[in-house]
């Protein structure tokens, strides 16, 4: 909750406070205001950094073609590694050049998602895919499940945690979040022993890989201090858990509600961890809960789309409900919880 000067005076004025506690006050404000860094603003500058971050990453590796591929395996390794280094020693310099650390993050991020194409030319020279055979152009990691892309994952995922250790820049976590993703998908082959694996082997490690990646999201959220490490791994383990849920493609009556159930929680959650993708997946569940138990209820009746239809509009006032309310709903809920859980809720949570 902030407070103006003018609030202060007031409070001297009824009596609250002497003036001379209101001059100490001020002038220890003061001092605290000086003291603090200013906090940025994401303004058009961040925009462009951002978005010519990810250009750069998109075109060598979702946007990679045949072509390219084609190079043969050592030349698109040096190709990346050349790629590497150059954005590293310029990431490097803007990181260490005082108010320039976004940038220069965000080129260091480019850096480190050259490791899986490096990978990919290092498997390709050496002819190193294994059982599964060669996946397919570089172009096809972002597209196929194939147990062969397991080594680029790797990669990314030790690049970045070398990155992470020496430039703490909250988004090379993205690069490790899209990788624990990828992994979680094309490690079944490799537990199947087939080429193609199996779709409930896929579902259930994914929902072991997202409760996995939420865990250590959460050990990451208490242990930060500064910036935010644990967005992308709550989000890429919030879409792998919940996602694998989902994806059952029946069940009774009782898991459907066991389902909506969990979705309920998931919105305690994003109260108690000041997560809104929580909120975001559980509001999804519930309104597929919903829609599934509608279509129950009002199979072939033309009333089912205007049902649904209140449905969605109901969730959108839920939220506009919330939305003003937040900050009451966040003080009631910390009001009630248990002081073991309120020790380890992290600190970030009742700002976020």
């Amino acid at each position: 909750m902030a407070f103006s000067i003018d609030d202060l005076k007031a409070a001297a004025a009824a009596g609250i406070l002497s003036e001379s506690d209101l001059g100490r006050l001020t002038a220890f404000l003061s001092s605290r205001t000086q003291a603090s860094a200013p906090t940025k603003a994401f303004d058009v500058a961040h925009l462009l950094w951002y978005a010519g971050a990810l250009i750069v990453m998109s075109a060598m590796g979702l946007f990679s073609t045949l072509a390219f591929s084609q190079m043969g395996g050592w030349a698109l390794a040096i190709t990346a590694a050349v790629y590497a280094v150059l954005f590293l020693l310029a990431g490097h310099y803007l990181w260490n050049a005082g108010n320039l650390r976004t940038p220069g993050g965000l080129l260091i991020a480019v850096a480190v998602a050259m490791a899986p194409l490096a990978a990919y030319g290092i498997q390709d020279a050496l002819n190193l895919w294994g059982t599964f055979g060669k996946p397919g152009t570089t172009h096809d990691f972002y597209v196929w499940v194939k147990g062969s892309w397991v080594f680029m994952e790797l990669a990314a995922i030790v690049a970045s945690v070398v990155a992470l250790w020496f430039y703490r820049f909250p988004f090379i976590v993205l690069i490790i979040g899209i990788a624990l993703w990828f992994l979680s998908m094309d490690i079944v082959p490799w537990i199947t022993g087939s080429r193609y694996g199996n779709w409930e082997t896929a579902r259930q490690v994914s929902i072991a890989f997202g409760l996995a990646m939420l865990i250590v999201a959460f050990a990451v959220n208490i242990w930060q201090r500064a910036g935010d490490f644990a967005f992308w791994l709550y989000l890429f383990g919030v879409l792998t858990f919940w996602g694998g849920i989902t994806a059952a493609s029946d069940g009774t009556t009782v898991q459907k509600a066991l389902y909506c159930a969990m979705n309920i929680g998931f919105l305690f959650l994003a109260v108690y961890l000041g997560r809104r993708v929580f909120a975001v997946f559980g509001t999804l569940g519930i309104a597929i809960y919903l829609g599934d138990l509608a279509d129950k209820v009002f199979k072939n009746s033309m009333l089912f789309p205007f049902v649904l239809s209140l449905i969605g509009i109901g969730v959108i006032a839920a939220g506009l409900w919330y939305y003003r309310r937040q900050a009451t709903i966040s003080t009631w809920f910390d009001g009630i919880l248990p002081e073991p859980l309120r020790r380890l809720r992290p600190t970030n949570a009742t700002r976020a």
